[in-house]
């Protein structure tokens, strides 16, 4: 054990060096071609839109002319960004965009500045890296007001996550494989521009990955391949303990049903690194886990697997998030990254039927399928072919669980996707906002957009909140009617 401890450590910071060299680099195994899906129907752009002429795609040819600099909209316009040119505060993005309204009135946005080790780690301490907190009164005009600089904040990775309903955020310190737990957790109800730390502890857990139960009383943690899933009773937020751990699973991205009782998880299949999916249980995917005995604080909890699916074009399951469509569950899962033949992109999937669900439809991009990866001219697009860039998915967001009416996808090089997932059998992409860096540098990092993040929306304005790995935090108005 502490032999692999040390390899994999030594895997990411190889990875980590050779990204900031502008290195391609692959660490998932390869998955047999899987055979091309369409790319989701969209919508016409309206007046004044600056459209991509492949959808997804920024050529190497707009870079060199500069058209990439005015970067590609459609039925979306940028309201305001936070950020600068170069790395200073608030310029990195990282994974997870959150808006939280408290008592009094204020809307706050949250959005971690990590993106791997982090991007930003000559700043840290100097309060320019950690979770920023922002005054979102004005939408034109951020304002940020603090930051959450306690371990876990430093390098939440892709566990920071909000519980709207008690009015928590909590994260644990984590990376691109896992780091030791420290668990941090703060209270946003008495004014959410200056949330008040509860606890940090060193949680005895690994990180990567986590998210609240709805009813805001557990906290799920998990280090992807640490191989650790840990619940973290936060019912009295100066004391969050452990409920129960499990190494049984290869566990990425979770979210919770609203009863607290299933558990979707994004499934990295129990081999890891060294893992080529194959039929059964221990392939990359969905996998959903009866927690109806933590919920209920069983003594000695048990969790059993309900179910498991896989999909030919499977890359790196990212998350599931559970939502309800005209009284229908399903879940939209997302794929980060690709690997050698596929990109996984993002999909529906139904699940009324826990035990057997099922992909109903996908949701991806034209540059995301064969023909079109293994055209020479777009290979030779800035970082397309990066295994830690791409033209590839990577997050998902929506605005409410029941009828959301659309979904926000950050798609890497292709920037912020939005989706019409009314009819769920058929999406329709309606809108997307790309912005790309068009300058390489220690500085501002690799060409081309880093959007990886989870997208937050203020639903009433009809704008969406996300960040960018080279750029920072943008809101985007959608335009044109599109939001329905």
């Amino acid at each position: 054990m502490r032999h692999r401890t040390f390899r994999l450590v030594g895997v990411v910071a190889t990875a980590v060096v050779l990204l900031a060299c502008g290195v391609t680099v692959g660490i998932r195994a390869a998955v047999a071609p899987a055979a091309e899906l369409p790319p989701t129907p969209d919508l016409p752009c309206g007046p004044g839109d600056t459209p991509e002429t492949i959808q997804g795609r920024v050529p190497l040819a707009d870079y060199n002319s500069g058209r990439a600099a005015l970067g590609y909209t459609c039925n979306a316009s940028q309201v305001s960004h936070v950020g600068s040119s170069g790395r200073g505060g608030g310029s990195s993005g990282g994974y997870r965009v959150f808006r939280y309204v408290d008592g009094a009135g204020h809307a706050c946005a949250y959005y971690d500045t990590t993106l791997l080790f982090p991007a930003n780690a000559y700043a840290a301490g100097t309060g320019l890296t950690g979770v920023w907190a922002l005054d979102m009164a004005d939408p034109a005009h951020p304002v940020h007001t603090a930051t959450l600089s306690t371990p876990a904040m430093q390098s939440p990775h892709e566990s920071l996550s909000i519980n709207v309903k008690r009015g928590l955020l909590g994260a644990v310190m984590g990376n691109p494989l896992y780091h030791p737990g420290q668990f941090d957790l703060y209270d946003l109800t008495g004014d959410c521009r200056h949330p008040l730390l509860k606890a940090t502890l060193p949680m005895g857990v690994l990180g990567h990955e986590g998210s609240f139960a709805p009813d805001g009383n557990t906290y799920y943690a998990s280090s992807l391949y640490g191989h650790t899933l840990t619940a973290i009773d936060v019912s009295n937020p100066l004391l969050p303990t452990i409920l129960w751990t499990s190494l049984n699973w290869n566990v990425h991205g979770l979210n919770v049903s609203d009863d607290g009782k299933t558990l979707y998880f994004a499934d990295l299949a129990r081999n890891g690194l060294d893992n080529v999916a194959a039929a059964g249980t221990d392939s990359r995917g969905l996998t959903i886990l009866d927690v109806s005995q933590i919920q209920s604080r069983a003594a000695n909890p048990q969790v059993t697997v309900i179910s498991h699916l896989t999909w030919p074009e499977v890359s790196t399951p990212q998350t599931d998030l559970p939502v309800t469509i005209a009284g229908h569950p399903y879940l939209v899962e997302v794929d980060e990254f690709a690997d050698a033949d596929n990109v996984g992109a993002a999909r529906l999937i139904d699940v009324a039927d826990v035990k057997a669900p099922k992909v109903v439809s996908n949701m991806r991009l034209a540059v995301n399928n064969p023909s079109h990866r293994n055209d020479g001219s777009q290979q030779n697009d800035p970082n397309a072919t990066s295994g830690l860039q791409g033209y590839a998915g990577h997050y998902c967001g929506v605005p409410q669980q029941v009828d959301p009416g659309i979904v926000a996808c950050s798609f890497i090089l292709s920037g912020l996707r939005v989706f019409d997932i009314r009819d769920p059998l058929n999406p329709k992409e309606i809108a997307y906002f790309n912005q790309p860096s068009t300058t390489t540098s220690a500085a501002q990092g690799p060409q081309g957009a880093y959007a990886m993040s989870q997208p937050a929306f203020d639903t009433a304005r009809r704008q969406i909140w996300y960040s960018d790995g080279n750029s920072g935090f943008y809101v985007v108005q959608l335009n044109n009617g599109v939001w329905p």
